[in-house]
């Protein structure tokens, strides 16, 4: 029986293989089964990676979640996000969204245009429940740029909307970090949290 299904979504670098076995690990903590697969568009810094996490009772179940099955996205890069929703998302799931964009190297280099962030938000507002927030602005205030995954955590965590329980995710968040770093990791968590407490 399947539980929850969740894809996480972005790019190389930030952190999202680390977070989605975080929310696996709390998952097994709160007595579910779990998948996960992991898919990575180029083995490099700024590729497109996404990692499909399946909770369940019973029978095993493969790792990949089908097409519009998916319960939400949490989107570490605005277009990567998206794209992953519109694929992966069911009718009226949640699309969590870092609305700070990573621009592709054919952005940068000027042989294509970033979707203005607005009508990302705007286009998946059509089929998906969105909540979007500044991850990078509250991962500054933490002290730590590199704990944009943390404070997308926290804020799913704010949502309420897994099966799992704020403790274990937040427990298997400070076990999953490199050591030394467990504190800036909680307080982006928590600003994270405080961001979308109450929004859902």
């Amino acid at each position: 029986m399947i539980v929850y299904q969740m894809v996480v979504a972005g790019v190389g670098g930030q952190g999202s293989v680390m977070i989605s076995h975080v929310i696996a690990n709390a998952a097994i903590k709160e007595g579910f089964n779990v998948r996960v697969g992991e898919k990575f568009g180029a083995a490099m810094r700024g590729g497109a990676v996404s990692s499909h996490i399946r909770m369940f009772k019973g029978e095993d179940v493969a790792p990949v979640i089908p097409p519009g099955e998916a319960d939400s996205v949490m989107a570490l890069e605005p277009l990567e996000g998206a794209r992953a929703a519109s694929k992966f998302l069911k009718r009226g799931g949640v699309l969590l969204m870092n609305i700070v964009p990573i621009y592709p190297v054919d952005v940068s280099s000027g042989r294509a245009k970033y979707p203005d962030v607005d009508e990302i938000v705007r286009r998946a507002s059509s089929f998906a429940d969105v909540y979007a927030l500044d991850a990078v602005e509250l991962a500054r205030k933490a002290g730590s740029i590199k704990t944009v995954n943390s404070v997308m955590l926290g804020s799913l965590s704010g949502l309420m909307i897994l099966p799992i329980s704020r403790e274990n995710l937040l427990s298997s968040l400070l076990e999953g970090v490199p050591r030394g770093t467990e504190e800036v990791n909680r307080k982006a968590f928590e600003l994270g949290e405080r961001a979308m407490k109450g929004k859902k």
